[in-house]
């Protein structure tokens, strides 16, 4: 066996420190370069939000506004959504111009930029005052203290320097209160993932009506354990189901007879391409047949199946309008906006004539797909412009002579541009 502290072991772990201080570098030149490309294209021009390009806040006061399309590109050559540009960028800006001291560290290498991001992200709702006094309390020890003493600043800062708002944020505490079902994510087991924020005292009553029906179940014969049971629990609550004690109130003192007051409607649609599996909705989420099985077998639950047109099927329309029929199968095909990286829902999202309808573009399955409707907004005013190669695959052309094709697996760069593009004119 090798000496695990010779020679060989240390020119591997120099490689890794080695590999660290080349990613730091790199991420740095990334962040001078975004900060150089806001400075080219900053701008006060508010515009109209909802026509054309347009000078948006990315930061806190004092920190430039930078064009909203300079900032889809600029996305776009991150291999990042629009949104996580725009947060990006953002933090890239408060720290550069809010946070001097903070802005010294991640320079020097000292702070790595995701620790300078958290804090940014936490200042920008501050006044510049603030914003200053955060910088100056953490800034020269940011790269050494924790997370927690950062915040710990931060709050101090937000009661000093926004009293009001501090006010506000303490009135309205209890809108933070929220829970989250995941149905975006479900997997092919047909379970989602569910978290939440609660009042203390609702969470343990939850906690107690839990833990009381999963006692119930137990009582009734279940055999699953504790975990499962407070998870059906969660179901049979929602559901209305009441517990009854036994006539003889024997062991556990419940009753097997449960009453649904509810029912849960679930839309599943079937592919006739995939034998043995549905899909949840209109997501790409397969389901088990066996899933589909138990949920039809529940009294307590309505299953629609909707069997789903050839999504190969070509629909045609003369006329500008987009019919249900050709929207549907958009969605179904698409799933999300089309813009490279873009997540946001398909349902979500206008659609648009690649080739617009006035320059003689049919309203068909081969020529529409879903924007976001700021992604819409670039295509149309931003000198963006996509080709349709086949049905769900697109090859989207940036007026810095960049190309990305989208397709159901992702997007991909494809050049390097060496010339600017224009978008062809159509007759």
């Amino acid at each position: 066996m090798s000496n695990p502290t010779g020679p060989e072991a240390s020119h591997v772990l120099a490689q890794v420190r080695a590999g660290r201080t080349t990613q730091a570098e790199g991420e740095l030149q990334t962040l001078r370069s975004v900060l150089q490309w806001c400075v080219l294209h900053a701008t006060d021009d508010e515009g109209e939000a909802s026509f054309g390009d347009h000078g948006i806040p990315l930061a806190g006061d004092g920190a430039p506004w930078v064009s909203e399309f300079a900032v889809m590109e600029l996305g776009a050559a991150l291999g990042m959504s629009t949104d996580s540009a725009k947060r990006y960028v953002g933090a890239a800006l408060e720290v550069r111009y809010r946070l001097p001291r903070v802005w010294a560290r991640v320079e020097a290498m000292e702070l790595p930029f995701y620790k300078a991001r958290w804090i940014a992200e936490h200042t920008m709702a501050l006044p510049a005052a603030g914003a200053a006094y955060v910088d100056r309390m953490v800034g020269f020890v940011a790269h050494k203290i924790s997370f927690a003493e950062i915040e710990r600043q931060i709050a101090a800062a937000k009661a000093c320097f926004d009293p009001e708002a501090a006010e506000k944020a303490r009135r309205e505490a209890t809108d933070s209160r929220r829970l989250d079902i995941d149905k975006a994510h479900i997997s092919i087991n047909g379970t989602v993932e569910v978290t939440g924020t609660l009042d203390y005292v609702d969470g343990l009553a939850l906690d107690t009506a839990l833990s009381h029906r999963a006692a119930e179940l137990k009582a009734a014969g279940s055999e699953e354990s504790l975990d499962v049971r407070r998870s059906i629990a969660a179901g049979d609550l929602a559901r209305g189901y009441d517990s009854l004690p036994f006539d003889d109130a024997g062991e556990g003192g419940f009753e097997t007879g449960l009453r649904p007051s509810s029912t849960t409607e679930v839309v599943v649609h079937v592919h006739e391409d995939l034998d043995g599996v549905g899909r949840l909705g209109n997501t790409r989420t397969p389901l088990l047949a066996e899933t589909i099985r138990e949920w039809c077998g529940r009294p307590d639950t309505r299953v629609i199946v909707k069997p789903v047109r050839d999504l190969a099927g070509h629909i045609h329309v003369a006329a500008y309008e987009i019919p249900d029929r050709l929207r549907e199968q958009d969605e179904l095909v698409d799933h999300t906006c089309v813009f490279p990286w873009c997540t946001r829902p398909a349902v979500r999202c206008d659609v648009d004539h690649a080739i617009p309808f006035a320059e003689g573009g049919p309203t068909c399955s081969c020529n529409t797909a879903p924007l976001c409707r700021g992604h819409h907004r670039l295509k149309t005013h931003g000198r963006w412009d996509y080709d349709v190669l086949d049905r769900g695959t697109y090859l989207w052309h940036s007026p810095f002579g960049h190309t990305y094709r989208r397709d159901h697996t992702g997007t991909q760069a494809i050049t390097t541009p060496t010339t600017a593009h224009e978008p062809p004119r159509r007759t």
